[in-house]
């Protein structure tokens, strides 16, 4: 996958709300999952880069746990009003093929760029599919995020672990109880 594919930007923006919200979150694994999605260099996050993307990330899950694509994308225009600035084409000085940023400039801070970058994603992708492009994972006491861009039903769960439990939960609750 490309690193600046729309389809990676989403995946980017799911595992950042992922580890900031149903984790511990650190500089050190902020940076962790930068670092796999092609940032390089010195990342530079501190605990308020940290806690300022936490909560870009609750707005996020938001969307993504949005009813349907129309309060889906009334959810993202507000984001990107906040966010987004006019697109332009950076290559971070030669470091990086060129692509696409809306944030307000290479140095801009990381909970803004997190911000206007996932919310393009998901925008572009709720264009594309005509459909909230994730969800919140169904299984009790859990909440994941993920990322739902394949055809046929809808995803419920965040992986096989959430949605194996579910249906052993489902199937237990069917069965008859011995007195």
């Amino acid at each position: 996958m490309e690193v600046h594919s729309t389809r990676a930007m989403a995946v980017r923006a799911v595992e950042l709300c992922t580890e900031l919200l149903h984790g511990q979150p650190t500089a050190a694994s902020v940076t962790d999952v930068l670092r796999r999605h092609g940032e390089h260099g010195d990342l530079r996050l501190g605990g308020s880069d940290v806690a300022a993307m936490r909560a870009v990330a609750a707005r996020l899950r938001d969307v993504l746990g949005a009813r349907d694509a129309g309060e889906a994308a009334d959810l993202l225009n507000r984001l990107l009003s906040e966010s987004a600035r006019p697109p332009r084409l950076t290559s971070h000085a030669g470091t990086t093929s060129w692509h696409v940023h809306v944030d307000s400039g290479d140095d801009a801070p990381w909970a803004e760029w997190f911000l206007a970058s996932s919310a393009m994603a998901l925008a572009v992708l709720l264009a594309d599919h005509q459909r909230v492009p994730g969800g919140l994972c169904a299984a009790a006491g859990c909440g994941r995020p993920y990322l739902d861009l394949g055809g046929g039903s809808p995803r419920r769960y965040c992986g096989t672990r959430c949605a194996t439990r579910a249906r052993v939960a489902a199937h237990r609750s069917r069965l008859p109880t011995t007195p």
